[in-house]
């Protein structure tokens, strides 16, 4: 029996995992609801072959039950894209039973479409890169309420002092123009404003510490107009850029390349395609606006772009987009272990 090869899909909640056993020839040998347990569901799936391939979401937690299986069962397990999966089915039902048969079955005939199985010191890299994205964006709706505040009571700030200055902040803290409701509220406000911005320094600190070590992160931090968190959101999301067969793919990946939505006589684009992290490209298209200050490449390009009409929007996503396909073949080998 441990020769015997099977194949296994894995329907992933929290509570349990819904698993799918089937052989070479399609026949379901087992579809049952196990506890969410690596040892559990191995043991089960270990009755009918020694020999797994197995396949399962991506979503919340399955990365982690896939490493156990891969580290402690010796299971060869493959993340599934969700979106793509679920425009393979053959029915409009969802259910558990069907879900695992229907990974079970793309992995036997090696259709299933893959995500990458990200390795445990980059998603330990990914939680502290996104923490620290969700602290500034928690600072940037505190400072929007601020502004709202004072919009609100139409105050208009003393010429010479710019917002969010350190001066610009202690006019706020002294200044006896508000009501004692409205006192108290910005007070709050500005309190909370002190402790985003000591926490997002701390995650910075461990963020430093943590790719000290990376040859990746230390050499992007060495291009003029890339700094640290650009660097670290690039090795958290991207991982590893040998995983990718091109450039183009790469871009892709990242959200920057343009959609094809051609038909028949009709040739066009449809914008940038929406699939992939946000945050990733987000990062990536104020990268651009930077390179194209800093850098001789790409404030050509973008002049080049800007004569023959193209408009500020399209020229850094283009700038965006080319520097990350540059990247791609610039990275050496020994830097892309994660």
């Amino acid at each position: 029996m441990s020769s015997v090869t099977v194949y296994v899909g894995l329907d992933y909640h929290q509570s349990a995992v819904q698993v799918c056993v089937m052989d070479a020839s399609g026949k379901v040998l087992l579809n049952r609801r196990c506890p969410n347990c690596w040892r559990t569901i191995a043991a089960v799936v270990h009755r009918h072959g020694g020999c797994v391939q197995a396949a399962i979401e991506a979503c919340s937690g399955a990365a982690e039950l896939a490493d156990e299986l891969v580290q402690q069962g010796g299971w060869s397990v493959n993340l599934a894209h969700p979106g793509y999966v679920a425009r393979l089915k053959q029915s409009p039902d969802k259910t558990d039973f069907g879900d695992a048969r229907l990974l079970a079955d793309l992995e036997r005939v090696g259709y299933l479409p893959r995500v990458w199985l990200a390795p445990e010191p980059v998603r330990e890299l990914r939680r502290l890169v996104r923490f620290r994205q969700q602290l500034a964006q928690q600072r940037r709706n505190t400072k929007l309420r601020i502004r709202a505040l004072l919009r609100e009571l139409r105050l208009v700030v003393p010429a010479g002092r710019s917002a969010w200055t350190r001066s610009w902040i202690d006019w706020l803290k002294r200044t006896d123009v508000f009501g004692r409701q409205t006192r108290w509220i910005m007070d709050r406000h500005l309190n909370e404003l002190e402790r985003l911005d000591r926490e997002i320094r701390q995650v910075e600190q461990l963020l430093t510490s943590t790719t000290k070590d990376d040859q990746l992160v230390q050499r992007l931090m060495q291009t003029p107009g890339i700094g640290l968190v650009t660097a670290v959101t690039l090795r958290a999301e991207i991982g590893r850029f040998d995983r990718f067969r091109s450039g183009k793919q790469l871009a892709r990946f990242c959200g920057l390349s343009p959609r094809n939505a051609s038909s028949g006589q009709r040739q066009a684009d449809a914008g940038l395609i929406k699939a992939g992290n946000p945050q990733l490209r987000a990062v990536l298209m104020e990268a651009a606006h930077r390179l194209m200050r800093y850098e001789d490449r790409w404030i050509a390009l973008g002049h080049s772009l800007r004569r023959q009409g193209k408009p500020n929007s399209l020229v850094v996503a283009a700038i965006a987009n080319r520097w990350i396909r540059w990247l791609y073949h610039q990275v050496p080998a020994y830097e892309l272990a994660a």
